[in-house]
């Protein structure tokens, strides 16, 4: 029988080595030691961060109380993702979470709604999502699960928060649980000759650090995954052609929108994600179609509010690794990929590999078999995601810049091509159980960036055209009733932090 492991050591802090240690510390229970080995000589992203549902679960499961969270990471409450000038410039549509309309026996409400706007009798679609309407009037409230019948118990909703301000959190939190931190840059990795696991790191002051289990959460650098034992990248910026990013934070909106703002322009788009205490900015950009001076002069000439620092340029390749764990050692993070964060998944990227890791424990034999299906899980989540983001960029009217045309005529991975022409055959969403983004996300994205099918479900005819009149005049009056009693987001964060 295989000795367990007794000892993990991740590599790297931030959001992903930070994140990493407070939930293994949760979900093990002193049972295996954790040590964290960070340097304050290396800077970690940083800027302010926008989240999806998930990481409701994720604060759960780690221990922390919601209220705690808000106050200590200047959060505000995200429902969608407003997107601008994607289909046309100066057209917009949002990507709301949690769902659309009320599902009528079979069908789903937006192949009703299909039929209603080729009738000419339908309103614009975000009238029917309550997380939409909350958006655009700037109110907020939580799920109430006591009035089942009403859409207020459909509520989803996310964060935006400071990164940095979350890693120190979590990092008090993790500390008090056990977990060791060393201050310290990693000099060398020392491999088992027979099996070239990693069996020990030499610090840059000389100290020597053993480990069962080791987790690379060094960023795009992966000191330990890649660098050290050699694995490769998959490449997917012929798909994803944006490299660059420019960050700048700016001072707070005077009225703080419970949306993600993300603006198309010329090469890229831009971010807005709104905190209590200042706005995160940025803007990414392809490098061979846009400058650098370019891409800055865009993104400070589209700020809503004065910058308090100077712009900092990031660079990146959107790929993954070709294995995420390899031996006794497992990326999470950046350092087994990058995804532009275009829908908010970089942080659920690190929840599901911290989760899945737990589910694939392992013990100090290293079983192949368990190593190759945490890397078939991983591989195949972000090829979903990626998939996701792609078709933002394939689905598009804009003709208006080299970036552009380019995006339209690119060939995109086989699994989405099969889902655009579902699509438009008839308005259908092809997808494998575990897939991360819903029916009804995919159909907002695809409606708002312009992909109109051919045809609604002909079931939808089996209803006379008066009851489905009625069926969607009744939903957007009880959702603009619900709406209109709730308390503005400022107004919902202030209570919250009062009462804390």
């Amino acid at each position: 029988m295989s000795e367990p492991i007794k000892h993990i050591v991740i590599v790297g802090g931030g959001s992903s080595g930070w994140m990493s240690a407070a939930l293994l510390s949760k979900l093990l229970q002193g049972r295996v030691a954790i040590t964290l080995v960070e340097s304050e000589q290396i800077g970690t992203v940083g800027v302010g961060e926008a989240t999806i549902p998930a990481i409701k679960l994720f604060n759960h499961l780690a221990g922390i109380a919601e209220a705690d969270f808000i106050k200590a990471t200047g959060a505000t409450f995200k429902l969608g993702i407003e997107f601008v000038n994607w289909k046309t410039v100066g057209h917009s549509y949002f990507h709301a979470f949690g769902a659309l309309g009320r599902q009528w026996e079979w069908l789903s409400f937006y192949q009703y709604w299909l039929k209603l706007q080729q009738l000419g009798q339908a309103l614009p679609f975000e009238h029917y999502c309550i997380a939409s309407c909350m958006a655009q009037q700037h109110k907020f409230m939580p799920a109430d699960a006591n009035r089942p019948q009403s859409p207020v118990s459909e509520i989803a909703y996310a964060y935006h928060f400071d990164a940095g301000l979350y890693a120190r959190y979590l990092r008090e939190l993790s500390e008090q649980r056990g977990v060791v931190r060393l201050q310290g840059l990693v000099s060398h990795v020392a491999r088992d000759e027979v099996t070239g696991h990693i069996r020990q790191l030499l610090l840059d002051d000389g100290r020597q650090l053993h480990g069962d289990l080791f987790i690379d959460c060094s960023g795009s650098r992966a000191l330990l995954l890649g660098q050290a034992l050699g694995v490769g990248y998959d490449d997917w910026s012929h798909w994803l052609p944006n490299d660059s990013a420019w960050a700048v934070p700016t001072e707070a909106l005077t009225d703080v929108p419970p949306y993600t703002r993300s603006t198309a322009h010329s090469a890229g788009w831009q971010w807005r994600i709104p905190l209590q205490h200042r706005t995160g900015n940025g803007l990414v950009f392809s490098s061979e179609f846009c400058s650098d001076d370019e891409a800055r002069s865009q993104l400070l000439a589209g700020l809503t509010t004065p910058p308090l620092d100077d712009p900092r340029l990031l660079r990146f390749t959107t790929g993954k690794r070709k294995q995420m764990w390899w031996g006794n050692c497992v990326a999470i993070g950046l350092s087994s990929g990058f995804l532009e964060p275009l829908e908010s998944t970089s942080l659920h990227l690190v929840q599901t590999a911290i989760t899945r890791l737990v589910n694939l424990f392992p013990d100090k034999s290293f079983a192949q078999a368990n190593i190759d299906h945490y890397n078939l899980l991983a591989a195949t989540e972000m090829e979903q995601i990626r998939d996701f983001i792609v078709a933002h960029y394939k689905v598009t009217e804009r003709d208006d810049s080299e970036f552009w045309r380019y995006c339209r005529r690119m060939q995109v991975p086989e699994p989405l091509a099969q889902k655009l022409a579902i699509f438009l055959a008839y308005g259908r969403v092809h997808r494998v159980a575990d897939e991360l983004f819903r029916e009804d996300s995919w159909v907002q994205v695809l409606l708002g960036q312009g992909l109109s099918p051919n045809q609604y479900d002909p079931l939808v005819d089996l209803k006379p055209e008066a009851q489905l009149r009625d069926f969607a005049a009744s939903t957007a009056a009880v959702i603009q009733s619900c709406v209109a009693q709730m308390p503005t987001h400022q107004d919902f964060i202030a209570r919250l932090m009062a009462s804390t």
